[in-house]
């Protein structure tokens, strides 16, 4: 897929329809399009995207949490790897996946239970991996930047034999390197294997596999309001502050995955896939975490009071997804009528210890490097299998095509608290629906509605060691999209609808899972693309999202935090195409978040904040020399605030150069 316009996308129907035929929202984040961007996590690369943010935490979390979807948080429920779910733990998630391992990363926005089973209600993520290919192609690139980080990476494939039914993609990446918070590393190694056989013209598998260690500390700093959000006695504290120990801050990750994807044509009508994965995470952290002032004189002072946690997380997960697809005509109808079953068996085990130290000034920091472990306060193991029937029938009559689709669910979740030697299991089933309708006018022009349903079988407790319900979503949606003819463009307009109800938020430091009730998403979507021969790509994006708790005992009537009422993007890039500039390549783009409420009580506000990013780039020959530059202002601003005592900065300016050289 060349350029920053995707055509057509398996992740809203499993079926490879065209994104203009689909009615439903979704959004298409290409390789060209990290590529030109210089974007070095998943979260950087949606940040152009609509109604959609990948670092609501701000680009310096090496948890890579902070992923929100049409006003709500799908950092938990959301990623999904090649279709299949990549579950989570109270602690860690596969968030922080290395983007150099993606084809394009896909955004489903609003709920998707009828193709996904559990799933979260603002939408999914699905990261598409990078497949074998039959032509031969190679690159390698090196990089540096701000704060000491420097990265190789490579990406190549090809044929492996003369007759090309056997093709092979082998992609990895190296990283040295810091973040912009003091004392913090980001060190990471990624490997990803994929080998495609085709014994004949009807069946393809696809072996496939990565892994990735990251050894990193806590980019993310758990700041008070005072001195971030607003100042403190005219003073501020600086973006690059580390509010904890530095012999106590850690945040190692090992993940692995492995798995096929198997497809095998009956005959011109009928095809069965099979997608299947196993999944691997083990986490060690520890820090310690600012608790706010405890008292107007701390505050005036600057001491923050901190408190710290040290602990474990492993998480194991099987998926698997077998799809029976089939096309055929009844009278004037024609049908791409699609069954599955799909299976996910996960287990995590959780251990968390507690830890004191002294209070910290945050305007002249004195680090000691001692601390009193107060001991285990959480040892938690569950268990959650699922399985999942669904059916859709794709109606095309003419120029007008109706989607329906329906699934039922089977959930068991098991639940051991160790440390209190108690244990629950909860049983949950449902029935969720989609049906929607779209009109192609010949002009490109197409208008349509949906309606859509989402279950959530929430693999987490609260923090008194309950299970907690499902969630569930429903959106109605309304749209039109438009694909002009002889122009490699698409433009999407959408209002959508959207209520989340049992919602479950993880709010920090502690980040147990806390159900509060209901909350309702109102908005506007916008987002165009396009890339045109004369070598210019362009991508623009605004949301608006209403979001408004309905059910909660206190807050009903307030915004949720870290929800702005209005986001908007630009971003351009021209390639000289002759004359003795010709390669030269100039970028870049503006990104504005408006204002969000800092805490669920709504008593004040997180400013908005407004960046510029850059890219100059000359490629000649198979030699490709780029500079990107985010935030070129450098401009300090909070990203989000969850309370008086957790406010997180954005990244300051990043400057990354990059040489690549492909064959």
């Amino acid at each position: 897929m060349r350029g920053f316009v995707a055509t057509r996308t398996g992740t809203a129907t499993k079926t490879d329809t065209p994104i203009v035929e689909t009615p439903q929202s979704i959004s298409v984040v290409t390789t060209d399009q990290v590529k030109n961007q210089g974007a070095e996590s998943v979260g950087a690369a949606l940040r152009y995207t609509a109604g959609v943010s990948g670092d609501v935490n701000g680009g310096s979390d090496t948890r890579f949490g902070g992923l929100q979807i049409r006003g709500f948080d799908m950092t938990m429920p959301g990623l999904y790897l090649d279709g299949l779910r990549q579950p989570s733990s109270n602690y860690v998630h596969f968030l922080g996946l290395e983007p150099y391992g993606a084809e394009r990363l896909e955004v489903l926005k609003g709920p998707s239970s009828v193709m996904y089973g559990g799933s979260g209600t603002g939408g999914i993520l699905n990261y598409v991996s990078k497949l074998p290919t039959a032509q031969q192609f190679g690159e390698i690139s090196v990089s540096g930047g701000s704060f000491n980080r420097y990265q190789g990476q490579f990406d190549m494939g090809g044929s492996a034999n003369k007759d090309g039914t056997v093709l092979w993609r082998l992609t990895g990446a190296v990283r040295d390197g810091e973040t912009q918070v003091d004392f913090t590393k980001d060190n990471r190694i990624f490997i990803a294997p994929a080998v495609t056989f085709k014994p004949n013209e009807a069946t393809t598998i696809t072996l496939l596999a990565n892994y990735q260690k990251d050894t990193a500390g806590w980019g993310l700093q758990f700041l008070p309001a005072s001195g971030t959000a607003f100042a403190n006695n005219g003073r501020t504290i600086s973006n690059t502050r580390f509010g904890g120990e530095p012999n106590f801050n850690q945040f190692n990750t090992e993940l692995a995955t492995v798995g096929y994807l198997f497809s095998h044509d009956f005959n011109d009508a009928i095809t069965f896939r099979q997608n299947l994965r196993y999944s691997w995470m083990h986490n060690e952290q520890r820090s310690f975490y600012g608790t706010g002032y405890a008292s107007a004189a701390d505050e005036a002072a600057g001491l923050m009071s901190r408190a710290g946690s040290a602990g474990e997380s492993t998480i194991n997960s099987f998926a698997v997804d077998n799809q029976l697809q089939g096309k055929f005509v009844t009278g004037a109808l024609s049908h791409t009528t699609l069954f599955g079953i799909d299976y996910r068996n996960t287990s995590f085990r959780d251990y968390a210890s507690t830890y004191s130290t002294d209070k910290i000034n945050l305007f002249a920091p004195v680090y000691t490097n001692s601390w009193t472990d107060l001991g285990l306060t959480d040892d938690t193991g569950i268990k959650q299998s699922q399985v999942g029937i669904y059916a859709q029938d794709q109606i095309k009559i003419g120029k007008l095509s109706f989607l329906l689709g329906g699934r039922q669910d089977f959930v068991t979740t098991d639940l051991d608290s160790y440390l209190y030697s108690t244990s629950a299991k909860t049983d949950a089933s449902a029935f969720t629906s989609r049906a929607a309708v779209i009109y192609n006018f010949d002009n490109g022009v197409a208008p349509y509605f949906s309606y859509s349903e989402s279950f959530l079988p929430v693999l987490s407790v609260n923090a008194a060691g309950d299970l907690l319900k499902p969630e569930t979503g429903v959106q109605y949606e309304v749209g039109v999209k438009y694909q002009p003819a002889g122009i490699n463009a698409l433009i999407t307009l959408a209002a959508f609808d959207l209520t989340r109800s049992n919602v479950v938020t993880y709010a920090p430091p502690s980040y147990y899972a806390e159900q509060t009730g209901q909350v309702r998403s109102r908005g506007i979507e916008l987002e165009g693309t396009a890339t045109l021969a004369e070598g210019f790509n362009v991508r623009a994006a605004y949301a608006y999202v209403d979001a408004v708790v309905t059910q909660d005992p206190v807050n009903v009537g307030n915004r949720p935090t870290t929800v702005p009422l209005n986001r908007f993007s630009l971003w351009g890039d021209y390639t000289l195409q002759g004359g003795p500039l010709a390669g030269v390549q100039v970028g870049g783009g503006i990104r504005y978040v408006g204002a969000t409420f800092g805490d669920e009580a709504n008593t004040f506000k997180v400013p908005a904040s407004t960046v510029v990013d850059a890219l100059l780039a000359y490629t000649r020959d198979n030699y490709r020399l780029a500079l990107n530059v985010t935030n070129i202002a450098d401009t300090r601003y909070v990203a989000a605030c969850y309370g008086y005592t957790s406010c997180f900065y954005a990244e300051g300016r990043k400057a990354v150069a990059k040489l690549t050289y492909r064959w």
